[in-house]
């Protein structure tokens, strides 16, 4: 499997994918080799203009992709409610959540719902959307999946559940690796739910896609003004990252290779496993705590006003 690639994506004729993020970076790559393989690809972007761009740039290659365009505002869980409505009324099924979209050690901002952003897109948004979603998952016959994007900085992360919103203290970096520790602790809490509820025909699944060039890596600098960090990312994206295509092959293959099951963690398998082709990937023990991902559950839970309806 070292050598998997976009070619080894099966035929997803008839499946319905849902990216969050799609239309940049390894969400954008991501929702291309999807239409390619013959998905309805529906492309959550929070920009409508830049989603439109995408969607075209996608067409431009690919002729015969299939293609929505729907707005999702992470940041915001009136917009996360208003697209999961939307999605809902329109689609009869749905068999891959990828779950991509981010921000990445940003100044401190909050999102509408008065959530530290990156905790609150990372993390809630994303808890929500596939609290509200998750029954169109469970009913679309076959197997179905969740895939939950972190990051390997999640190592470095801890849950501050005295401080979860950074009001008394506030670190970049320190708040997203906490927001991906998230991502991983809810991916493997859900697989410990669907287990425990006999559901077997969903699968969570956690994946990082290693250090690839994207934007994500330019938000920071710009919004904090530091010219020298901004110099520093694009100088880093240039000399060690790896392609957002070759960042997006771990996403893929968690939301399409047979092999994968549920409760898997998947990335890169080269270089400090920030590059390469993806395979099995070894998450940090923190990410692996049953009492810490309940009690985060159940925060997510209060905070968001949304629950799964596993039964």
């Amino acid at each position: 499997m070292s050598e998997w690639t976009a070619d080894d994506v099966p035929d997803l004729s008839g499946q319905t994918v849902v990216v969050t993020g799609a239309n940049s970076g390894i969400g954008f790559e991501a929702s291309k080799t999807f239409a390619a393989r013959g998905a309805h690809v529906v492309m959550a972007c929070r920009s409508l203009d830049r989603g439109e761009s995408a969607m075209a740039e996608i067409r431009s290659e690919l002729d015969a992709a299939s293609l929505s365009l729907v707005e999702l505002d992470l940041a915001d869980l009136d917009s996360v409610h208003r697209f999961a409505d939307e999605f809902t009324a329109e689609f009869g099924s749905l068999h891959v959540l990828l779950n991509n979209a981010g921000v990445m050690a940003i100044p401190r901002q909050e999102t509408a719902q008065g959530f530290e952003m990156q905790f609150g897109v990372n993390h809630l948004g994303h808890f929500a959307l596939s609290a509200l979603l998750f029954s169109l998952l469970r009913d679309t016959p076959g197997e179905t999946r969740i895939v939950t994007v972190s990051s390997g900085v999640h190592e470095r992360g801890r849950m501050d559940f005295d401080d979860l919103q950074g009001e008394q203290r506030y670190e970049e970096w320190g708040a997203y690796a906490q927001s991906k520790l998230a991502n991983l602790l809810f991916a493997f809490e859900l697989d410990r739910r669907l287990t425990a509820s006999g559901i077997d025909d969903v699968s969570s699944v956690g994946t990082h896609p290693g250090y690839a060039a994207t934007n994500l890596q330019f938000r920071g600098p710009r919004e904090s003004g530091s010219t020298p960090r901004l110099l520093l990312s694009k100088v880093a994206n240039a000399v060690f990252a790896q392609s957002a295509a070759m960042g997006a092959l771990p996403l893929l293959y968690a939301a399409t290779e047979p092999s994968v099951e549920s409760g898997s963690y998947v990335g890169p398998q080269g270089l400090f496993d920030m590059r390469g082709h993806p395979g099995p990937a070894e998450p940090s023990r923190r990410a692996r705590d049953p009492e810490t991902a309940k009690r985060l559950w159940a925060v997510s839970e209060e905070l968001t006003g949304t629950r799964f309806r596993l039964a």
